[in-house]
């Protein structure tokens, strides 16, 4: 069995879906020949030594390193040019934005390729090790922080110097999920000092863990997690009350990180204009969310807005900004997927099965969601 990764050609695209130690991992224990094509991973960091180093075979171009594999892992949907180069009966591996591109899922199913959405992954015991979605939210969280303190007029922790003590900044994370999660550890290590808002009420211990104080209890619902543990949307009037509460807290803020959203839906707006106006002058606002809308009603995604003197970021990507630790972690969440789905060197790919059947989107040259 061949499985191919490309040079992912997205734009702002920086990863590739596996860096070496993965493709060690899967050649050792699967059996399996991996192409890669040459200069795949150079924008994380992976030459192309390391990944021969790791027993994967280089190939020139595109249509060399597409060409007679059985599985292909990507980042990024196919573009047409790509794939118009996966051999029908084929099966990709990659984020697949359901709901978002019906084209290309439309082209793979004619093309007769199978097709599994990482973003599909079930929130369950046995597929938490493939949880794309979770490790790169990691990433963003991490990044998110970072990025606010670059912009933010003031150091987050308190420091003594010779010309007097520094108070230490106010950071404030609404949405307490991997990504909110890794921001309150990531801004408590900056030192900062940190609370966070979330209407579930099993993430309340997790963040108090980290050293964060938790906003607004009384807005907490036992009802408003999902299944796959998720948020819901909300009603009118917890919304109102939701609102309610995080205008009360955020007029003392300094840095704001918003990471709550919706699987399939836009992101909940939760920072109003009022809002914005009510901070101090130089606050910033980090809107993780912004690839779905965003959560403040004046994020512009991919772009810096100043409004009442308040700084609205709005990164797309946030993960790939970070290359090297993200594709390592993404090439991860693959190889336990292809562990999965691959035995005695055979792929298999059961639509009754409770992880392959949530992620498969086309298969026998049908679209199934």
């Amino acid at each position: 069995m061949r499985i191919s990764v490309p040079t992912e050609t997205a734009p702002r695209e920086q990863r590739v879906a596996l860096a070496p130690d993965s493709v060690a991992r899967i050649v050792k224990q699967l059996k399996v020949e991996i192409v890669v094509q040459a200069g795949a991973g150079l924008r994380a960091g992976f030459r192309d030594d390391a990944y021969q180093s790791a027993g994967a075979t280089l190939a020139a171009n595109v249509a060399d390193t597409f060409g007679g594999a059985q599985v292909v892992a990507k980042v990024q949907p196919p573009s047409a040019e790509e794939i118009a180069h996966i051999d029908p009966g084929a099966t990709l591996i990659s984020l697949l934005r359901p709901g978002q591109c019906p084209d290309v899922v439309q082209a793979l199913a004619h093309r007769t390729i199978a097709a599994l959405a990482l973003e599909l992954v079930p929130r369950i015991t046995r597929a938490q090790s493939m949880d794309v979605l979770s490790s790169q939210s990691t990433v963003a969280g991490y990044k998110a922080v970072l990025i606010g303190a670059s912009s933010l007029g003031k150091f987050l922790p308190m420091l003594t110097t010779a010309a007097g003590n520094v108070s230490p900044a106010k950071v404030f994370v609404i949405g307490a999920g991997v990504a909110g999660l890794q921001a309150i550890a990531t801004a408590r290590r900056l030192g900062g000092v940190v609370s966070a808002f979330d209407v579930r009420p099993a993430v309340r211990e997790q963040v108090l863990s980290l050293g964060s104080t938790f906003v607004a209890a009384d807005v907490v619902s036992d009802s408003a997690e999902t299944a796959g543990g998720y948020a819901r949307a909300q009603t009118e009037d917890e919304q109102s009350r939701t609102l309610a509460a995080i205008a009360k807290h955020i007029t003392d803020m300094d840095l704001v990180i918003t990471t709550a959203q919706i699987p399939g839906k836009p992101a909940p707006k939760l920072i109003t204009e009022e809002m914005v106006a009510s901070m101090r002058a130089g606050s910033v606002i980090v809107d993780l969310a912004a690839e779905t809308g965003g959560n403040c009603t004046l994020t512009k995604p991919g772009e810096a807005v100043n409004a009442r003197d308040v700084t609205i970021l709005a990164p797309l990507d946030v993960s790939s900004t970070v290359p090297f630790h993200a594709s390592q972690m993404f090439g991860r969440n693959v190889f336990e997927l292809l562990k999965y789905l691959i035995k005695d060197g055979v792929l298999s790919l059961d639509p009754a099965d409770e992880i392959t059947g949530a992620m498969l989107m086309t298969h026998d040259g049908k679209v199934l969601r």
